[in-house]
């Protein structure tokens, strides 16, 4: 049995419209002038606080900063303006591995849980995942807490584990908790940078992706 942990936010939904307006109106919530794009976009993929220390340093607001970005974000995320849609192909994919019993799916994001309960009712997921871990259950990536977790609550071993994200702090994670990392190209972090990190792979595609999982004899397909 095969777990695959997905990363959400630059892997499987495009959400970089909403993050970086909501930064840009609880920095200026605080009167402090909003990170650049690049630099938003830069810490998407970790905790709330961890993101904030690397904008605005130990001495920042970092408290207050993520209060008011949670207020932004729940406001902003109710316009249209700022949908956040899935990647092409990545529904169909998890459709498709959702339907197979030798996969168990799992999701390990910076999100916080009531993100991934947002997120997994509004896509219609109830039930696809074995495991789900969130900014509220482990420390933040690049901590292998959130694939240690994951892997004890779905029996799987590292050597059955796989970890998909667009991030360094996804491989680094992948790669403290000893299982194999998967890096995207559509999302976040250059592609260098997460060979760097230790991605053992970049796939380009959904369908890249799904190639490296084919289907095998004990597979059921969909219904």
């Amino acid at each position: 049995m095969k777990l695959i942990v997905f990363d959400v936010d630059g892997t499987l939904v495009d959400s970089q419209h909403l993050i970086v307006a909501a930064q840009g109106m609880a920095f200026a919530e605080h009167g402090l002038p909003a990170p650049s794009r690049t630099e938003s976009l830069s810490v998407v993929g970790l905790s709330l606080p961890q993101a904030f220390r690397r904008l605005v340093g130990e001495d920042g607001p970092i408290e207050g900063l993520s209060e008011s970005y949670k207020r932004a974000f729940n406001i902003l995320r109710l316009d249209p303006n700022y949908e956040e849609p899935l990647f092409p192909g990545m529904g169909d994919l998890l459709a498709r591995l959702h339907a197979r019993d030798d996969v168990r799916l799992g999701i390990a994001t910076g999100k916080a849980r009531r993100g991934v309960d947002r997120l997994i009712e509004s896509h219609g997921w109830e039930g696809w995942f074995t495991t789900t871990q969130s900014a509220d259950d482990a420390p933040s990536k690049p901590d292998p807490a959130m694939l240690l977790q994951a892997m004890a609550e779905s029996g799987a071993d590292p050597a059955a584990t796989v970890m998909i994200g667009d991030t360094t702090y996804d491989m680094a994670m992948a790669v403290s908790a000893g299982v194999a990392a998967i890096g995207v190209a559509w999302g976040y972090h250059p592609v260098g940078a997460l060979f760097g990190a230790g991605a053992a792979i970049v796939v380009e595609s959904a369908a890249d992706l799904g190639a490296l999982f084919p289907e095998t004899a004990q597979a059921h397909p969909a219904t």
